[in-house]
């Protein structure tokens, strides 16, 4: 008999955006129950060890202020904790890890500190509570509402089990979990241009097995004259010569493809001068910015074209599937670090970089790779409205902006980014406009009381591409918590709210009190 827990908001998933929702939900006076299957909340800030995607006017403008306070918090953290170098200067905004892909690049653990700190006063409070180590099993609904959700502690098959019983649910899981056990009508993969209109969708039928790539992100650091060498991995020789058709070399090699012109860029591991150094593209920590002796090197975060995952789908398919295909990308990551550490080739004519080293303290693990793969496709809600293409992409708005939504919830910026799929295609990278998040693609065509909460909204293949991102699915979490609790207090259902100038004016009100920006400045596209 499985334990019952009841709370106003049952939030499925502990990722970004269920973080946000349950800040959000806590802070206007609602008891939160939180599940996280793995050790960290945080989703793609943490456990998939993702430093943050960002707009270049981030700084300035362009995400909620909750979010602001969380960039701003790994900032305190790291002045805080560490010896800053005389060098660095203290009125600059601070990037610890000094990357080129973002201006807050940081240490996923200390994206896990931040966020503790941040829910801290509803957790000490029991406003808020935090089931580690829970994924869900199983939803019971009665007609359009769901009643309950249970929850199984991972490793028990018998027992360890709790259900969930709350007027409002959220599904802030990472691949849309709760979307199939509740029966919400959902889609995945890619759509045909038949279908959507959009001109980057795909030719011919619909494929739902059809999604971006995943990614086991590691952390590895350098030490001159030191070799940290790991085990040959088992599947070394497959990926060793494994090739797309797509691609212009080997996957482990220092080939690749810009995304947006699909020409040919030359890699490599460290600064040259010549290639593109991969090294500094997403480094978490820049030991030059700490006083000497805190760092012994940079960590750079692996998240590179040659640990992409692209041979098979993760979502709705067999256990057995899912789990081969979960292995293939982790070995392929391993594959990836023993190559660099033993045969990659070096500017001075040799091979390898033995004194790569592991640094699984950095995401918390044994085998040192991130405790969830990099998921950026999840189920997505059939919803009471789809974003599509022709509302943001700069091929298809003739006035220079995107769709201005009548029902906007928040905003978002980046580039329409597909990485190569499971389809066997390559990169999908155009120009959108900064956009908004419309309240309708947050709204089931049909289930009341539940909500997505992440990248599961209704977004299409091509433009989850740009709603995937760190700040936006921050943003969505956050309006999906504001949202059911908006909902509690004036006893109405979510799609009441849209279809209500009065109500609709109340909590887009609401939402811009909380400091959640429902439209941007005249700015261009990305």
């Amino acid at each position: 008999m499985a334990t019952r827990m009841y709370a106003e908001l049952a939030i499925i998933g502990g990722g970004t955006g269920g973080c946000a929702a349950a800040l959000a939900a806590a802070q206007s006076g609602k008891t939160v129950i939180m599940t996280e299957q793995t050790d960290w909340i945080g989703g793609q800030l943490t456990s998939q060890a993702v430093p943050p995607d960002e707009h270049p006017w981030i700084e300035q403008f362009g995400c909620t202020a909750s979010y602001r306070r969380f960039r701003q918090g790994v900032r305190d953290y790291y002045r805080r904790t560490m010896p800053i170098a005389d060098t660095v200067d203290p009125h600059q905004p601070f990037n610890p890890g000094n990357a080129i892909v973002s201006r807050i690049s940081h240490e996923p653990r200390t994206a896990l500190a931040v966020l503790h700190e941040m829910l801290a006063p509803y957790v000490h409070s029991g406003r808020v509570r935090i089931l580690y180590g829970y994924a869900a099993v199983s939803a019971e609904t009665s007609g359009d509402d769901v009643v309950s959700v249970t929850v199984r502690k991972a490793g028990t098959e018998d027992g360890g089990e709790i259900t969930l019983i709350a007027p409002y649910f959220l599904d802030a899981t990472e691949e849309g979990d709760v979307l199939p056990l509740a029966g919400v009508e959902y889609v995945t993969g890619a759509e045909a241009r038949a279908e959507t209109g959009e001109p980057h969708a795909r030719d011919g039928e619909a494929d739902p097995a059809d999604m971006q790539a995943i990614t086991y992100c590691f952390a590895m650091d350098y030490i001159e004259g030191e070799d940290h060498t790991i085990a040959k991995p088992a599947q070394y020789e497959f990926w060793k010569q494994y090739k797309a058709d797509f691609w212009p070399d080997q996957q482990l090699s220092w080939a690749g493809l810009v995304p947006h012109t699909l020409e040919p860029i030359r890699y490599s591991l460290f600064p040259d001068g010549k290639s593109f150094s991969l090294w500094v593209y997403r480094r978490i920590a820049d030991r030059s910015q700490y006083a000497d002796g805190v760092y012994a090197s940079d960590i750079t975060l692996v998240n590179w074209p040659q640990n992409d995952y692209w041979l098979g789908p993760i979502i709705d398919v067999s256990p057995e599937e899912r789990a081969r295909h979960l292995e293939n990308a982790k070995q392929l990551s391993l594959s990836l670090l023993y190559w660099m550490q033993t045969e990659a080739p070096r500017p001075d004519g040799g091979k390898g970089y033995p004194g790569l080293r592991l640094r699984a303290d950095v995401v918390g693990t044994e085998d040192g790779l991130a405790q969830s793969p990099y998921i950026r496709e999840s189920r997505r809600i059939r919803a009471v409205y789809t974003v599509v293409e022709q509302d943001l992409g700069t091929e298809c708005r003739t006035d220079g902006k995107a769709a201005d939504y009548f029902d906007s919830v928040g905003i978002g910026c980046y580039r329409i980014d597909l990485h190569p799929s499971t389809g066997l295609r390559t990169y999908i990278d155009v120009s959108c406009y900064p956009f908004q998040i419309p309240l309708g693609s947050l709204l089931p065509v049909r289930v009341n009381n539940l909500l997505p909460a992440g990248k599961n909204i209704g977004t299409t293949h091509i433009t989850n591409g740009c709603y995937r991102l760190h700040p936006v699915e921050w943003n969505i979490g956050e309006s999906a918590g504001h949202l059911a609790a908006f909902c509690l207090e004036q006893g109405v259902k979510p799609r009441e709210v849209r279809d209500s100038r009065e109500l609709l004016a109340a909590f887009q009100a609401r939402l811009t009190a909380a400091g959640v920006e429902l439209k941007w400045p005249a700015i261009h596209a990305v």
